[in-house]
């Protein structure tokens, strides 16, 4: 069967990166979680004193130190996920956290770390076999994907996910609270100057406020499916006009 480029774009706790990596293991594809990308840059930043204590990111010096920031994924085979890392470092767990969740969409605006990020992603992504989520995946780094998922989910219950991912990890956060980073980020990535987040024109929208991972799993299967019916269809038309 032929492998086709899968983009998945949509809010933050929309379970983006689960639905991609429950695909990428069921085709047994590529997966690449681009927002892990970019909060491994913001946590980068932080640790090398480039957000100071009232918030307030050096931009410049991010820009200055960009090309010291290598970022790879490696896929754990016991526990059946990819790990990113940072410099030969596994961040997964330190880029997960709300600090850096506080400063992933300013540290993700900036013009030359979406370039870099970007390039990497086109990189991994050039041989098709692949299913990539983030912010602007359909809409710029993939324009012509196979495939466009736009997700999207009640507030509350977005928040509610993320809460519940943060208890999971021994972070303990109100639901206020993080119904608070969740709407800033919204505001945030949609709003950015550089590549905001949007839904693309041909994008299928999935909304998982009220279906299970399974159903949603299916869906994008049946689409999948549906999607290689109509490639062979249009493979045979060729073949018949080149008889012509």
């Amino acid at each position: 069967m032929q492998k086709i480029t899968i983009a998945i774009d949509g809010f933050s706790s929309c379970g983006k990166s689960t639905l991609a990596k429950a695909l990428a293991h069921k085709l047994n594809y590529s997966y690449v979680d681009t927002g892990a990308m970019y909060r491994a840059v913001t946590l980068h930043a932080l640790r090398n004193n480039l957000i100071d204590k009232e918030d307030t990111l050096n931009e410049e010096g991010l820009i200055k130190v960009l090309d010291d920031i290598e970022i790879s994924f490696v896929f754990d085979q016991h526990h059946k996920t990819s790990e990113t890392f940072l410099n030969g470092e596994n961040v997964e767990k330190f880029i997960r956290d709300m600090e850096v969740s506080k400063h992933v969409s300013k540290v993700s605006s900036i013009k030359e770390v979406r370039a870099k990020m970007i390039a990497i992603q086109r990189h991994m992504g050039k041989k098709k076999g692949v299913v990539m989520d983030g912010r602007d995946i359909g809409t710029n780094v993939f324009p012509k994907a196979d495939l466009k998922i736009f997700m999207t989910a009640d507030t509350d219950i977005r928040a509610q996910r993320r809460k519940d991912e943060h208890t999971s990890k021994g972070q303990y956060f109100s639901l206020e609270e993080v119904k608070r980073n969740l709407q800033k980020r919204d505001y945030d990535d949609s709003h950015r100057k550089e590549n905001p987040l949007s839904q693309a024109e041909d994008a299928v929208v999935l909304d998982n406020s009220d279906i299970s991972r399974e159903e949603q799993l299916e869906f994008v299967l049946k689409l999948i499916d549906d999607l290689h019916l109509l490639m062979k269809e249009r493979e045979k038309e060729k073949e018949r006009q080149r008889h012509h």
